[in-house]
């Protein structure tokens, strides 16, 4: 499979989602200042980081289209990026136990059409979580590097009640909006042919 698309993340659960809908990457992690800014809303916020990656891993001379993406976890109006350390990780999924949540996820595509951008919603709720299924979770190693302190499509399926939206939103890309982006700046998906 040719690439056809520089992804502006490091993220291994992105290139898998592209790859399942047949777009090969070239893997140009972007290395951006994260931080929120003040009076910044969460759907502002996750909309800037991935148009900020994506043009941080846009290189001018190249056909390649770019995407930039970022996804996070809002509760209440706080959002949780991913935890700093194991009580980090524990204050989050505290939060989050028993209730309902939002994910963001937010795309960027930077290609012949200029910038085409979407944001996705989903709605997560949790069922109660022990501190102890916490500890348990926490020392798989599974939560150390995902937003919110729980990746949707592992280990902690179990703690999720029901979702709705995008399931794909939450494990880090929202596959359908991100195809008719890609579709927009003349990326071929796997539908398209050879």
């Amino acid at each position: 499979m040719a690439v056809v698309l520089r992804l502006a993340s490091a993220s291994p659960r992105r290139r898998e989602l592209l790859a399942s809908i047949g777009v090969a990457v070239d893997v140009a992690p972007a290395d951006i200042d994260e931080s929120r800014h003040a009076g910044e809303s969460a759907e502002a916020f996750v909309s800037r980081l991935a148009r900020v990656k994506a043009i941080a891993g846009h290189r001018a001379d190249d056909v390649l289209p770019t995407l930039g993406a970022d996804t996070v976890v809002v509760c209440d109006d706080d959002i949780f990026g991913k935890p700093v350390d194991e009580a980090d990780a524990a204050r989050m999924l505290s939060r989050l136990a028993g209730r309902e949540h939002r994910v963001l996820s937010a795309v960027a595509v930077i290609g012949a059409r200029g910038t085409l951008e979407c944001r996705v919603a989903t709605r997560v709720v949790m069922r109660p979580i022990q501190a102890e299924e916490i500890q348990r979770y926490w020392a798989t190693g599974e939560p150390q590097d995902k937003a919110g302190g729980y990746a949707i499509q592992g280990l902690a399926s179990i703690f999720v009640e029901r979702i709705e939206g995008s399931y794909s939103a939450v494990v880090g890309l929202p596959l359908h909006e991100t195809a008719e982006l890609l579709s927009a700046q003349g990326v071929p998906l796997w539908l398209a042919g050879d």
